[in-house]
This record gives structure tokens, C-alpha cells and sequence, in this order.
């Protein structure tokens, strides 16, 4: 089954989303951008509140400059949660950013790259995070006008899971999706599916959270594990 990532904007939500069924509580400013990063503070404090009930992420910002990136990095895993997300943009020396990401972090924290599915996208990045030590590897929009189903195609979306699987590393896929999404994506065999504003009041994700939307989007992980093993949900 999929588990469903939920992005938590403060402590509050981050709760409340985990008793809604959320799986995993991912940090996250959805007023900073794509990957907005919440300050060191606040997200300690959704680690806090959360405890070790859920699984908790936190991105570190929409930041291209290797320097700025491991720094965030760094930062963000000291903090205390269980997976550090980088956003993978497009920039030079990418392959060696992921290299050295996984030389000072490894131990420390669980990386997951993000590669960001309407930029360029390089899937070479891949097999990079897991020869770096990465856990996992995701895709994700920066714009979410449009969101990952109309930035790429079925055979893009299958392909990227595979290659994923193929170099051990766990998968998601985020990017503006729809709870009626969550069917057809589950069939590819993601580890993970990410929400924000397809939970939020009016689609937006500067919006909160709608707590029944959470348990839904929930339900749907369930039943389309259900609907892969051949049992009713």
C-alpha cells in the first residue's frame, strides 16, 4: 500500500493530520514555494508534537547554489527528524552535490532527493542518490498549476518508479495531485504519495488543511492496496 505523505504547515496540523491517517508529516512552508522550508524552530516543534507516531520530513527551500543546499541541509537534520528532503533543481555538478550530500549526512539523517518533474529532468540523478546512500528519491512539481500528470507521461511516471525499485531506493510521487489520483498512481507501486493542496480548503495550498480530505485520501491509499491484492476494500 501507499503510505500518504501529508505536508503540515505547524505543529497543529501536523497532529491533526496524523490522526486524520496521514502516515508520514512532512515540514513544510507551502507559502515559500515548492519545496518551502519551515524555520529550524518550527520544525522541531512538529517533531515534537508528533513524536514517534508518524514518520516526520521536512524540505530545506527551493535552493539551487551547492553551498546553500548542504548548509540547509545540514540544518534541517539537526533538528531531529526522520527524513531530510532536498530538491534536486536543475544547477551544475548535480551528480557531485548528491555525492557530497550523502559523504556529510549519511548517518545523520535519511535522504530523499526530489527531482523536480517540470524542470529538467535528470534521471541519472537516480542512480547517483543511491551509489550517495540516499533512502529514497522522489518526484515532485515546482509549479503547481498543472502538477505532476500534466508535467509527465504515464510511461515517465512508470519508468522513473522502476528505475527507482531497480537501485533499491523507496519512491514517491508528489506534485498538486487529486485524491482521484491516487488509484491510478498507486498502481505503479510507489512507497509513498504526497498531498498539500489537493487537502486543502479550496485547493490551495496556502489554505489549511481539510481534515476530512486527509482520512479520505487515506481511505483511497487502502483501497487501492486492497484493489492490487485482489481483496474488497
Amino acid at each position: 500500500m501507499p503510505n500518504l505523505l501529508v505536508s503540515v504547515a505547524d505543529p497543529a496540523e501536523a497532529v491533526r493530520a496524523a490522526a486524520a491517517g496521514a502516515d508520514l508529516i512532512d515540514a513544510k512552508d507551502p507559502a515559500a514555494g515548492a519545496l518551502g522550508a519551515l524555520p529550524a524552530e518550527a520544525i522541531r516543534a512538529i517533531r515534537e508534537a508528533v513524536g514517534r507516531s508518524r514518520t516526520v520530513t521536512a524540505v530545506i527551500g527551493d535552493l539551487v547554489d551547492s553551498e546553500s543546499v548542504l548548509d540547509a541541509a545540514e540544518r534541517v537534520a539537526a533538528t531531529g527528524v526522520d527524513m531530510v528532503k532536498v530538491g534536486l533543481f536543475p544547477g551544475p555538478d548535480r551528480a557531485a552535490l548528491v555525492a557530497e550530500l550523502g559523504r556529510r549526512l549519511r548517518g545523520r539523517t535519511r535522504l530523499v532527493g526530489v527531482l523536480i518533474a517540470d524542470r529538467a529532468l535528470d534521471l541519472a540523478l537516480v542512480p547517483a542518490a543511491a551509489a550517495a546512500g540516499f533512502a529514497g528519491i522522489m518526484m515532485d512539481t515546482e509549479g503547481k498549476a498543472g502538477g505532476l500528470l500534466a508535467a509527465t507521461s504515464p510511461s515517465e511516471r512508470t519508468g522513473f518508479v522502476a528505475l527507482a525499485r531497480r537501485h533499491g531506493l523507496m519512491v514517491g510521487l508528489a506534485g498538486s495531485l487529486r485524491i482521484a489520483d491516487i488509484a491510478g498512481l498507486a498502481a505503479l507501486g510507489p512507497d509513498l504519495i504526497g498531498f498539500r493542496g489537493g487537502l486543502c480548503e479550496g485547493l490551495d495550498r496556502r489554505r489549511p488543511l481539510v481534515m476530512d480530505r486527509v482520512a479520505e485520501a487515506a481511505a483511497a491509499c487502502r483501497a487501492a492496496a486492497a484493489g492490487r491484492l485482489g481483496l474488497t476494500a
